[in-house]
């Protein structure tokens, strides 16, 4: 009886006399148990239906997206490169927590194998890195169309737009890469229930009966330092854009190009500020309804995703009047 408080204490130094199978309990559990939204269980079936329908419009919207650049040879640009790898960003972040959360919004399916659970938390997290490199890739192509538009062929080349995005799919990766392994080490000898709708990081490591301060701490780093710069470099190129566009002589093209950098920033915007406050209330919102926090979380996976294709895909004159070439031809 007294090795659970033992375990609790001082996770990290299980005591060699336990049986095999207790350390194995105690160090990787089979399965966790996955709560929903704690609290607004009675009301799971109703939040289901929002949910699904945000989720088919971004699958729809995401696919249409990669369809209408793949077949239009005036879309094979810089721009719309950077679009379709966030159209697969949003496409994978959404499938990889959407499915889940309505198997137990609707057959009260709550277990997620421990491996799916790690799986699933690094996807999560590499592909939201992805996200904000991207949204960095795109504040740039849009300083150099805005700011030096005759040498924007020659600046951003295939070639350089190849390097970008693959140096954003390698920071992703790698820089999220010790999560699961952290996540992994610890023994989990408190509960297996996580107060959750998908394995977030932090909701997965505050399970552990031992000094999660290593996995804490790096999570803390990497988030500041990925999003810190991220933001610092959108926020220094959309203030070169805004300068450029106030420099339009014509009122129109003024307000045309404000517009069109508006839609941009809310979309961004759309994305950093539910991630943010998630990531906090998670080390310092004691305070936060538990509900609140895990709706917002939610709303950061399921709402960038079907804003996105609205946003840079009906907005976008090239795409829109592709889209309804592909109707029109299809009717006629």
């Amino acid at each position: 009886m007294q090795e659970t408080p033992f375990c609790l204490t001082f996770g990290h130094l299980l005591l060699y006399s336990m049986s095999d199978s207790n350390t194995t309990d105690f160090t990787s559990p089979s399965t966790f148990i996955l709560m929903g939204i704690p609290g607004l269980e009675a009301a799971h079936v109703w939040i289901s239906i929002p949910f699904c329908v945000i989720y088919a419009l971004a699958i729809l919207g995401n696919f249409t997206i990669l369809l209408i650049v793949k077949i239009e040879p005036s879309l094979h640009g810089p721009m719309y490169y950077f679009l379709c790898m966030l159209a697969v960003t949003d496409l994978v972040l959404s499938t990889s927590t959407v499915p889940k959360m309505l198997s137990i919004f609707w057959f009260n399916s709550r277990e997620i194998d421990f491996s799916a659970c790690l799986t699933q938390m690094y996807f999560i997290h590499c592909f939201s890195a992805m996200e904000s490199g991207i949204f960095v890739a795109m504040a740039f192509d849009r300083y150099v169309a805005i700011c030096d538009p005759l040498r924007h062929s020659i600046i951003l080349t295939d070639s350089l737009v190849s390097k970008i995005g693959l140096a954003v799919v390698l920071r992703g990766s790698i820089l999220v890469l010790p999560f699961p392994f952290l996540v992994r080490q610890w023994p989990y000898c408190r509960t297996t229930i996580i107060p959750h709708s998908y394995c977030e990081h932090m909701a997965v490591v505050k399970l552990a009966g031992a000094d999660i301060r290593v996995s804490s701490y790096y999570s803390l780093s990497v988030a500041f330092c990925l999003i810190g710069l991220d933001v610092f470099f959108i926020t220094v190129s959309y203030i070169q854009i805004l300068r450029a566009i106030f420099r339009l002589p014509r009122r129109d093209a003024r307000l045309k190009t404000f517009g069109t950098c508006s839609s941009h920033l809310c979309v961004i915007l759309a994305f950093y500020i539910p991630a943010l406050f998630s990531f906090l209330t998670h080390r310092f919102g004691q305070n936060v309804a538990l509900h609140f926090h895990i709706l917002i979380a939610n709303a950061y996976l399921l709402v960038p995703p079907v804003l996105h294709p609205i946003i840079y895909g009906v907005r976008t004159k090239q795409i829109w009047d592709r889209l309804l070439r592909l109707f029109t031809h299809k009717g006629t």
